[in-house]
């Protein structure tokens, strides 16, 4: 790699931890924008919407907008849309996210078999009765789309619990798959290149999650970095089935990688159309 095309970056563990800014994020966040770098945030957050997370980084000072946010729940509508056109949607998420699901037939219990159970994330939408309950439509035929399959995520009190715990055991019980939208899905790295007109070969991922975020990055022809923050164990980097690319201790000392690199941001694309 000799120039960079596009910088995805992720958020919870990486730029915040419960929304509040890791030390030097905001000022690294600031010197990619000094320096022309093109960048999206993706995230499997599923708890906020675009807007909403948009206007929190702003408010916390990074240079950040709406544009910028790629999350999973945009991302599974698309997907939605796309493979399930029309079909009733049980969504099951802590948080509201409905506005980033324009274009889905969201349902409620009792209006009916739902065609698709959506899993966002976890919390106190996942106890017992509403997960019972996804296990009968499931074994009645309804299939399961996740947004991902985190483990756990760090917050200010320490890990929690993510979706991940709750669908490994629905997978198992019910046996079927969940389709997967969310990181590390390729359709959802994809995306994000595709809104920065970038290609895997110019693009670097930074994440503290060592499987969903880098080493999936890097299956995918993207440039992996491991931050030491967040969801970040060591035993976890450890025990993983790949090295990442390259580990920092934060993302403040990601502009500083940049530069050993040698990296400059890749020449203007010409549009479509028009020569250059």
């Amino acid at each position: 790699m000799e120039r960079i095309g596009a910088v995805l970056i992720d958020i919870d563990g990486v730029l915040t931890v419960s929304w509040e800014p890791l030390p030097g994020a905001v000022r690294a966040m600031r010197q990619l924008r000094s320096e022309g770098i093109p960048l999206a945030l993706v995230t499997n957050n599923t708890s906020r919407t675009r807007a909403s997370i948009a206007a929190t980084l702003a408010a916390a000072g990074f240079p950040v907008s709406l544009d910028d946010i790629l999350t999973a729940p945009a991302v599974t509508a698309a997907y939605l849309r796309e493979r399930y056109p029309g079909a009733r949607c049980l969504l099951v998420n802590t948080g509201d996210v409905r506005d980033d699901l324009a274009g889905v037939t969201l349902v409620d219990e009792g209006m009916g078999e739902p065609d698709v159970i959506v899993f966002g994330g976890a919390g106190g939408a996942f106890g017992y009765e509403a997960l019972n309950r996804v296990f009968r439509h499931l074994q009645r035929g309804s299939r399961l789309v996740a947004m991902h399959r985190n483990l756990y995520w760090r917050t200010g009190t320490g890990l929690d619990l993510d979706t991940g715990a709750f669908l490994l055991g629905l997978e198992r019980a019910a046996r079927v798959e969940a389709e997967i939208t969310g990181k590390p899905a390729a359709a959802f790295f994809a995306s994000a290149l595709a809104h920065l007109g970038a290609t895997p070969s110019e693009a670097l991922m930074v994440g503290d999650d060592i499987e969903s975020d880098v080493l999936a990055a890097q299956r995918h022809g993207i440039g992996g970095v491991l931050v030491k923050t967040g969801k970040y164990l060591p035993e976890t980097h450890r025990a993983a089935n790949g090295t990442p690319d390259h580990v920092l201790d934060s993302f403040a000392d990601f502009p500083a990688l940049l530069e050993r690199l040698g990296l400059t941001r890749a020449q203007e694309r010409p549009t479509p159309g028009t020569s250059g």
